[in-house]
């Protein structure tokens, strides 16, 4: 299938490692012409050199999305190089380890999870949307967590603020959909990604999981580069669960 993005300019915030980086690779495949925004600039490096290799433009802009100062210049540099057709966010993981809602009683965790979960989001969904405007024609896919719709063990700063997340994007959804931009989530629970294993039981996840196994990061990035399709232009304002039948909502 033709997903009809050959060309299309895409910005990937957080792209540089995991989850960023699979989104990144599926829209290279698809023809896409890739930028990656993240902080670590070896890894940026690194991750512009991989996506070069399938023969796709790309290109590394490095920042902190937690500082406001960052994003602005971003947005300055997409601006003054074409703008933007395709954005993907990507924030940084919560704290760890993850705790329950009553466990999680130290100020810093929960500042630090607004910071580099919502904050940041906020900063990204508030100063690069406004470029994709007047065209007619965008996709802006969030990668949020399961949890925002039947919250998991231990994920309390997870699901609390990546459920603002999900409040602004349908805002948005809703705010932009006459310009022909559609707004979407993908929400996973259980995905191997390199550093999965630090921080979860993998076989405890995959028993609570219908398909019973972990999702791939290429599954993944297949999902959002789907969303990002023409296919995919009358979807808008949802949330799809990433997490092989866990969630077991009828909605």
């Amino acid at each position: 299938m033709d997903l009809g993005i050959a060309g299309k300019r895409a910005l990937i915030i957080g792209g540089s490692t995991g989850l960023g980086f699979a989104c990144a690779e599926a829209l290279a495949l698809e023809g896409a012409n890739i930028a990656i925004f993240a902080r670590n600039a070896e890894r940026l490096d690194a991750a512009v050199n991989t996506i070069r290799e399938t023969g796709a433009r790309c290109y590394g802009f490095a920042g902190d999305i937690t500082r406001q100062q960052d994003v602005v210049a971003l947005r300055d540099w997409v601006s003054a190089s074409g703008g933007v057709d395709i954005l993907v966010l990507n924030t940084p993981r919560p704290p760890s380890p993850m705790r329950d809602f009553l466990d999680e009683t130290d100020d810093a965790r929960w500042a630090q999870g607004y910071h580099d979960q919502l904050e940041a989001a906020l900063n990204i969904l508030r100063f690069i949307p406004p470029l994709m405007l007047g065209k007619g024609w965008g996709r802006i896919i969030a990668i949020t967590s399961a949890s925002v719709k039947n919250p998991l063990p231990r994920h309390a700063i997870s699901t609390i603020f990546r459920s603002g997340v999900q409040a602004a994007l349908k805002h948005l959804s809703e705010e932009i959909a006459e310009h022909g931009v559609t707004v979407n989530a993908v929400a996973p629970a259980t995905v191997l990604t390199p550093t999965f294993a630090q921080f979860h039981n993998l076989a405890d996840r995959v028993a609570a999981t219908p398909l019973k196994r972990a999702g791939t990061m290429a599954e993944l990035g297949g999902t959002v580069a789907f969303l990002a399709s023409q296919q995919a232009g009358y979807i808008t304002g949802e949330t799809i669960q990433f997490d092989g039948g866990r969630t077991r909502s009828l909605v």
